[in-house]
């Protein structure tokens, strides 16, 4: 596999490339009924968002917000074309909301996340709208996604939000700190590394070198973990993030929250995108989506 270029020396070019990837995968909505619309945001702004139904299922449903990955300053949940939430609405058996919501560094911590926490209230507030069993509310996203996973759990907790039942973490970003075993071992540069890491939280943070980084914006460094919902955290062995991802899924345990953790061998960051039809890729996304279907059965 060849070297491949910094993701943040021209983020044009990595949109445009992440749009071009998305192009490129296969895109069956057929299993589904779509709702695009914009709801308002938090500073008078407008957030795509997309509701995704099984096609022929009356519900009350589990309901799912997807929050996409991409360093939170590329990846769009492009409306009606969210693979993953297409997923999750087939494979879970729940109406998926995805956000695109506002990405760095033209909007910097705390926009993003406040978007999708709109995004979580907004669910909650149209639960009988959209049918969906307003007790069983998941968030979940990989990446920078798992990151704002994590953000919005700990969010709705100290705000006495609206309620998820769970928190579902796919190879989350979670530290921006990057002084974990794993990311200082871990610094191929054909994959997410090190350096990698450190560009993107200064592209998110508000102040990148200030000594005083907001809580939220790594959830890795909040102290009380008590009273968050139960979660799944995904790491994978090859992940500059691997450390971090299994080290909150401990301190979680350790605060009394259910946990299942699953850590793939061999694998680096994204590698479903690199090798979509590997049996590991398949196996992955399976135990993702089928652990996340348990946790909201009815």
């Amino acid at each position: 596999m060849p070297e491949r270029p910094n993701l943040f020396d021209d983020l044009e070019a990595t949109r445009r490339n992440f749009g071009a990837l998305q192009d490129s995968m296969p895109l069956d909505t057929s299993g589904v009924d779509i709702r695009n619309l914009e709801i308002d945001g938090p500073d008078g702004n407008l957030i795509p968002i997309s509701v995704y139904r099984p096609k022929g299922v009356a519900g009350p449903l589990p309901a799912v917000l997807h929050i996409h990955g991409g360093s939170f300053a590329f990846g769009r949940s492009r409306p009606g074309e969210d693979r993953t939430a297409i997923a999750i609405a087939e494979e879970v058996g729940a109406v998926a909301v995805s956000v695109d919501y506002r990405l760095a560094p033209e909007h910097r911590y705390p926009a993003g996340m406040e978007d999708c926490y709109t995004a979580l209230e907004w669910i909650a507030e149209h639960a009988a709208e959209l049918r969906v069993d307003a007790d069983r509310v998941a968030v979940t996203g990989k990446s920078a996604g798992g990151g704002l996973t994590a953000s919005l759990a700990l969010l709705s907790r100290d705000r006495g939000g609206p309620a998820i039942a769970y928190q579902s973490m796919y190879i989350p970003t979670l530290d921006h700190r990057h002084d974990t075993e794993s990311a200082r071992l871990i610094t191929d540069p054909r994959f997410l590394n090190n350096a990698d890491i450190a560009q993107t939280y200064r592209h998110y943070l508000p102040e990148p070198e200030a000594e005083t980084v907001p809580v939220y914006a790594s959830p890795a460094r909040v102290g009380d973990l008590s009273g968050l919902p139960p979660a799944f955290v995904l790491a994978c062995d090859l992940d500059p993030l691997r450390d971090e991802a299994l080290d909150y899924a401990r301190r979680l345990m350790d605060s009394g929250i259910p946990v299942t953790v699953c850590n793939v061998p061999g694998a680096w960051h994204i590698f479903e995108f690199t090798a979509p039809d590997s049996a590991l890729a398949r196996n992955t996304q399976r135990k993702w989506l089928g652990d996340l279907r348990a946790a909201l059965a009815g």
